[in-house]
């Protein structure tokens, strides 16, 4: 069966094309809306859930497989319509157990609603391949490259993946880069919102190409924000006019100033909610929200 699922009785989701082979299933990006509340979209938020092949894994102290069972416990009883992982989904080497693990815990959110998934640089295609054959979204065709596009009524998502290898710096290339440009300038009729999962500063660990990506992005106004993780760090900043979300890690943190736990979004076209949701690390801004308006 197509992994990503869902129970029709409790949402109803619009069918998406599903991967690259142009194949249509009803695998849902997107609840449906109630006319008034159509341009809302309500989203789960988590990154860097580092799940190992040892559920009693515990890095820096923390026991991420746990961390994450909480999170799918509060996010299932949430009234959002959909998750995105930004990366780092298994440990450390993108081990088949690894992935094997993180499918156990997630299944029971994509029972209920489509969760789409973003390559880290722990993470190996390989491997997440063999346990995730079919995943959400409109799979595009980009060599060596897991690209990803939710469309929604009135906003468009674009999941890139600037997995270079495992573990290493983060690099989209030129074949990612050149679609992108493409893809934005030939679909310009709606805002659109940039996943991916590594940082964007001037580290040996981060996107090192992330100025070719803000030279195609800054003059196309329709790009509104760009989602990452990779950080372990919960912060908002700002590139010119786009706004730079950086999300908290599910498994871990670095710094003990640092919350774990999963944002949930409420994205319309011309502003975009976010919520925190702590489990654990730092829990002095659980429940904060802030709000951003887009360009």
């Amino acid at each position: 069966m197509p992994y990503i699922h869902h129970k029709t009785s409790r949402r109803h989701f619009i069918r998406v094309i599903a991967g690259g082979t142009g194949a249509v299933a009803t695998m849902g990006v997107l609840s449906s809306f109630e006319p008034a509340k159509r341009n809302i979209i309500k989203v789960a938020l988590f990154s860097d859930t580092h799940i190992s092949e040892d559920k009693n894994d515990h890095p820096h102290d923390f026991y991420p497989y746990q961390n994450l069972q909480k999170v799918i416990s509060e996010v299932s009883k949430s009234n959002v319509q959909s998750a995105i992982i930004t990366g780092d989904l298994a440990r450390l080497e993108g081990k088949p157990g690894d992935y094997a693990n993180f499918k156990g815990l997630i299944d029971p959110l994509a029972a209920e609603m489509p969760i789409a998934l973003v390559m880290g640089n722990h993470d190996r295609r390989n491997a997440f391949f063999k346990v995730f054959p079919k995943t959400t979204g409109q799979r595009q065709d980009i060599s060596n490259r897991f690209v990803n596009i939710l469309e929604y009524p009135e906003m468009r998502f674009i999941l890139l993946d600037s997995l270079d290898k495992c573990p290493s710096h983060g690099f989209l290339g030129k074949a990612q880069r050149d679609w992108l440009s493409s893809y934005l300038d030939e679909h310009d009729d709606k805002p659109v919102i940039l996943y991916v999962h590594h940082t964007f500063k001037d580290f040996d660990g981060d996107l090192i190409d992330g100025d070719r990506l803000f030279r195609i992005i800054e003059p196309k106004k329709h790009v509104k924000a760009i989602i990452y993780g990779h950080s372990h760090s919960y912060n908002f900043t700002m590139h010119k006019d786009i706004h730079m979300i950086n999300l908290p890690a599910t498994g871990y943190n670095f710094r003990p100033s640092e919350p774990i736990g999963w944002v949930e979004a409420t994205f319309t076209p011309k502003e975009g909610i976010f919520k925190l949701h702590a489990v654990g690390g730092n829990m002095d801004n659980n429940g904060k929200k802030t709000k951003v308006r887009w360009r």
